[in-house]
């Protein structure tokens, strides 16, 4: 078989099973396509030495008939995500030289399963950004283009690297983790599926925090079988994360019938913003003849709080950020700022964090500190707590009566050029987040499906919102919108 890292994992796992091919082959074909894709700034700390021997283990797996199902299956891994002996260091220069001493609970369940970690992929720094270009390694860059234009193109963030590593055949997929959207923005901006789970799905364990109580772990995948086959496999109850649910993890892919006949979409009228592009407005519209189409009855819903969801959501990131960011302090691991005579411990913290800390997390710390501060905590943190609680108060009264899912644009845009916000407002920036962080804020699975191309040739993505720890129905109602789309575009090959 030719081109083996442009299979799914679908077809992978099918192709191995039947002896076509071996997790060697497919991984030195991945390895071979990481090589040749410098100019992607993708994989940021590459292992193929550790990719082929549990490849090998792999092969020796299925050989023997104990394979789960992502066994052979060579994938990338956020550099978010703490593997053992490997440099993790969330894309900060706070953490170079930082190998951990252990392995994030997802990484070893995906270990554990047979999957092959090709090494570390490029993303925002601590995972605040929403165009990967706050990273100590460079930009990740996407490899969709504009036309006939050779302008660099952001692939999303903070889950940039991991997006444009699956779209570009680097891998068969990709984790990645989503905050106020770090999944779901990224996937749609490079033509690929990616789902947040509900809060608690995944195991937080080894992996470093933004904000604790919106962070998630979930796939970056080609499309929605390839999601469910990974989410399976990065489920389940961790006693390490006092967040992880303790629920039966069911077969995802089983649950992929396609039918939706007599499901309830839910349309948010609040969704339909000032200014909202006219290709997002009528690839919503076509999102929903659909869903119709394939038997789902729409229903127009109001989520009055809203409006409220990005001023609520940085002011509670920051703050969690400011507490979580406390540790990096030159003391016990990372780096450390070399201190002139007569300098103390308060020296050494301040020359350290500000070198070793980016200027977008240096502000975040001081948004979120400032919010937590005497005197403000009622004004800013308490309020926006209490915000939170009436925008998943919201979620839950629709769902009370009767919705399935709900529907609405993924982005406000189709990817943008590198550079084309560095001299914007940040809130610009934070913009790019307004369909997504109220899936965190109310703790609610979320996935983006590619389900078009904007007029410069560019992939544009739907996202469905779920039920808490339905998934599986969720999944189902993307294939559902996955097979209507017909979405096979992929990006001309320059790199």
């Amino acid at each position: 078989m030719s081109d083996l890292n442009t299979l799914t994992l679908a077809q992978a796992r099918d192709a191995l099973r039947k002896g076509e091919t071996t997790s060697v082959a497919l991984t030195e074909a991945c390895l071979a396509a990481i090589e040749g894709a410098g100019a992607l700034n993708a994989f940021v700390h590459k292992t193929p030495e550790i990719a082929l021997e549990r490849a090998k283990a792999a092969d020796a797996r299925l050989q023997s008939g104990d394979a789960p199902k992502m066994c052979g299956l060579p994938i990338g891994i956020k550099d978010l995500f703490c593997t053992k002996g490997v440099p993790s260091q969330a894309a900060s220069r706070i953490l170079e030289g930082f190998k951990p001493e252990y392995e994030s609970t997802v990484s070893q369940q995906l270990a554990d399963a047979g999957a092959v970690m090709l090494g570390k992929l490029n993303m925002d720094e601590f995972a605040m950004g929403s165009s990967n270009e706050t990273s100590c390694y460079g930009n990740a860059v996407n490899p969709w283009r504009r036309g006939n234009d050779d302008a660099a193109l952001t692939p999303g963030g903070s889950s940039g690297g991991s997006a444009a590593a699956v779209a570009a055949d680097l891998c068969l997929a990709a984790t990645g983790t989503d905050t106020g959207g770090s999944i779901r923005q990224p996937a749609a901006f490079v033509g690929i599926t990616g789902i947040k789970p509900t809060y608690g799905r995944c195991s937080r364990w080894g992996i470093v925090a933004f904000a604790s109580s919106l962070d998630q772990a979930g796939p970056m995948t080609k499309d929605v079988r390839d999601a469910a086959i990974m989410l399976e496999a990065m489920c389940g109850h961790d006693p390490k994360d006092s967040t992880s649910a303790d629920l039966a993890v069911p077969d995802f892919e089983a649950m992929l019938t396609g039918d939706i006949r007599g499901k309830v979409i839910g349309i948010p009228r609040e969704y339909r913003m000032d200014g909202m592009p006219e290709e997002i407005e009528a690839l919503w519209q076509q999102g929903t003849e659909m869903l119709r189409a394939a038997g789902a009855e729409i229903r127009d819903i109001s989520l009055p709080h809203t409006k409220y969801a990005l001023p609520t959501y940085y002011v509670i990131a920051p703050a969690e950020a400011s507490s979580n960011l406390a540790r990096y302090d030159g003391v016990r691991y990372g780096h450390r700022a070399k201190l002139a005579q007569g300098d103390g411990i308060t020296e050494m913290y301040e020359k350290t964090r500000a070198e070793g800390f980016g200027h977008e997390v240096q502000r975040r710390v001081m948004v979120g500190t400032y919010v937590l501060s005497a005197g403000f905590y009622d004004a800013y943190y308490n309020r926006a707590r209490k915000v939170r609680t009436l925008i998943k108060k919201d979620f839950e009264d629709v769902f009370a009566a009767g919705v399935d899912a709900i529907l609405t644009p993924a982005t406000p845009s189709a990817a943008f050029g590198l550079g084309e916000m560095a001299d914007a407002d940040p809130v610009q920036m934070y913009l790019n987040d307004v369909f997504t962080v109220t899936v965190n804020l109310a703790g609610l699975p979320g996935v983006s499906v590619p389900a078009g191309l904007d007029k410069q040739g560019l992939p544009l993505g739907l996202q469905l919102i779920g039920r808490p720890w339905e998934e599986g129905d969720l999944l189902n109602t993307a294939y559902a919108l996955e097979q209507a789309a017909g979405f096979l575009a992929k990006p001309g090959k320059w790199w």
